[in-house]
């Protein structure tokens, strides 16, 4: 009975292991296809943000290595008041947001939070009623990544309270790559106390 015993606990590994590691290479490839429209975005001329001399040269972003540990599953804290904030802009303009929740995760075994928003402009379109919009700093801020933050997009989950937070699919904001984009700045309340070593780099590889 004892043998028995043992030789399910080590199945019971076996395939817990195994699906860890499906989920990990799932992970991965859709990692890597978010990163291949995005480039393929900055290389579409209709769509890119790029001016015409950084186009020609455009061959495709520069990323960290993927890393799954910076994929996380976070807790949605649901904000209790839906005053309207006025974000400021890398122009004169404003841009007017709510908070949606705060995400509750640990990252390396550290317990974090960053707020997520939705903009008022993009709730009166179909397309993005359940767009999310997490911009953050971290201390890769200013070195490895843009000086003025990177961004997150998300989608409010069907059921539940739970949602992916995956730091690979971090990116820069349009006015990292060319003036006249009115870009929404990171809040104070977003800064992360860590290095993010995932998502877009800063400079690009032509």
């Amino acid at each position: 009975m004892k043998k028995q015993l043992t030789s399910i606990f080590l199945l019971c590994c076996f395939y817990a292991n195994l699906f860890a590691q499906v989920k990990k290479v799932d992970a991965i490839k859709e990692i890597q296809t978010w990163q291949q429209e995005l480039n393929d975005e900055y290389k579409n001329r209709a769509k890119s943000p790029l001016n015409a001399e950084d186009f020609k040269k455009f061959e495709g972003h520069t990323f960290f290595e993927i890393d799954t540990t910076y994929r996380v599953i976070a807790k949605i804290v649901l904000s209790k008041s839906k005053v309207e904030i006025p974000f400021k802009t890398s122009t004169t303009a404003i841009q007017t947001y709510t908070k949606y929740a705060d995400l509750h995760f640990t990252l390396k075994g550290v317990k974090q939070v960053l707020a997520v928003y939705q903009s008022k402009s993009l709730m009166s379109m179909l397309e993005y009623v359940n767009y999310l919009f997490l911009p953050f700093f971290d201390e890769t801020t200013g070195n490895e990544t843009y000086g003025a933050g990177r961004y997150i997009d998300l989608r409010i989950p069907k059921k539940g309270n739970k949602i992916i937070l995956d730091f690979n699919k971090a990116y820069n904001p349009y006015c990292a790559y060319a003036t006249g984009f009115s870009c929404p700045k990171v809040p104070a309340e977003n800064e992360l106390k860590t290095k993010i070593l995932a998502g877009v780099k800063y400079n690009i590889t032509h």
